[in-house]
This record gives C-alpha cells, structure tokens and sequence, in this order.
C-alpha cells in the first residue's frame, strides 16, 4: 500500500502544467491559412449586435473563440446551443465572439428566434475571415492571451472535433501562460 501511495506520489509530481492541444492534427481545414499554433493579429469584428460587448482590457488572461458562421447554415446553427453552453460553463476564462458578414437585420431576426448568449457581430467586409482565408463555415479560431491560434477549423469535424474537454485543455494551458 504504501508503495502504491509513493508510487503514485512521484507519477503526480512528474505532471507537468496542462500543455494546449496539439497543433500537429490532419484535417482538412476549408480556409486557405492554417494560423494554428501562429499569432493571429489584430481583431477586427465589424459591428456589434449584443450588448456589453468587451473592451480590449476585458479580454487580458481570456481565451478567445471567434465562430464565423450564417444564419442560413445549418452546421453554424447547430453549434449555437454548444457556444451558449460553453458561455455558461467557461464565462470567466473564455470570451466567444460569434461573426457573421450578413445584413445586421438579418441577424438581428434570427437573434429573436434563436438565443445566442454571447458576443454576436456583423463584418461584411469580412476582415478577419480573409485574413484566414475561410472557405466553408462554421470555421472556429480559438486564441490563448498571447494571441496564439490554439484551435482552428470546422468544430464538428471528426479529425478534430471542438469539445468541451479540449476548450478546457486550452483554458487551463491558458492559466499557466499567466503564471509565467
């Protein structure tokens, strides 16, 4: 028992901080720039729709998760119940941004019929999502506070599915950088 104990002991002691996802993962990816493990650069949503959008200084030591996606898609509205959830579960440590570059009353209708309970923005000049090149959507970056791309891609793809477990891999990684 007790080397059992000990044992255990020296395996937790060699656990290092969480490390983020890897980066190394084949997939297709429907963007013609692969940023991952890349910084990102500016960000740039266009208008926003929500209220109590966040400053530059409330987005310090957060995750960022950038969904670019439409309302006519059926994928992007599937994946809207999953961000409201992670909203709920990871609200201080994550900040979603949900960008569309339709009209603003069309989003704003489709608003009032499905609940988004996070940051939703309009950018028909399609800043950021030609800076990645995006070519299908929903096509999801998630950035730690460095502004390294830590996740990017179709979050339902199989090669590389967006879940719960792996957004909390990358929040906790994130916590360490702020201990650094």
């Amino acid at each position: 028992m007790i080397a059992t104990t000990l044992l255990t002991a020296i395996m937790l002691a060699k656990v290092g901080p969480v490390d983020f996802p890897s980066v190394s993962v084949k997939k297709t990816l429907y963007a013609t720039n692969d940023l991952r493990g890349k910084q990102f650069g500016t960000l740039e949503f266009g208008t926003p729709l929500t209220e109590g959008m966040p400053k530059a200084s409330d987005l310090k030591g957060k995750v960022i998760l950038i969904d670019f996606w439409a309302t006519w898609c059926p994928p992007c509205r599937a994946v809207i119940p999953e961000m409201n959830e992670w909203k709920k579960k990871f609200g201080k440590d994550l900040v979603i941004y949900g960008v569309s570059d339709e009209a603003q009353d069309v989003v704003k209708t489709f608003m009032t019929k499905s609940p988004m309970e996070y940051n939703v923005t309009v950018d028909p000049a399609k800043v950021m999502s030609k800076r990645l090149g995006v070519q299908g959507i929903p096509h999801v970056v998630v950035l730690s506070q460095d502004g390294i791309v830590r996740y990017q891609g179709f979050p339902l793809q199989e090669e590389d599915k967006l879940t719960t477990e792996k957004l909390a891999q990358i929040i906790e990684a994130n916590k360490a950088l702020k201990a650094n």
